[in-house]
């Protein structure tokens, strides 16, 4: 997870007992995949999770595989 956060560099996030959730994006759409990208590029054994109530807040998780 911390490789994640260093390469991905949120500004503003929350630490969840499974993984982070990263506040505070004006462009959802377009973080969620460069977090996929970075997951896939760096052969992390993280998830992007995204719901419709995150949307009011600029929010998705980022979470261990388990």
């Amino acid at each position: 997870m911390q490789k994640f956060i260093d390469k991905f560099e949120p500004t503003k996030y929350k630490t969840l007992g499974r993984g982070i959730e990263i506040r505070g994006i004006n462009d959802i759409h377009r973080s969620i995949s460069m977090a996929k990208v970075l997951i896939e590029k760096l052969k992390l054994n993280l998830t992007v999770n995204h719901t419709a109530e995150m949307v009011g807040y600029g929010g998705f998780e980022v979470n261990n595989v388990v």
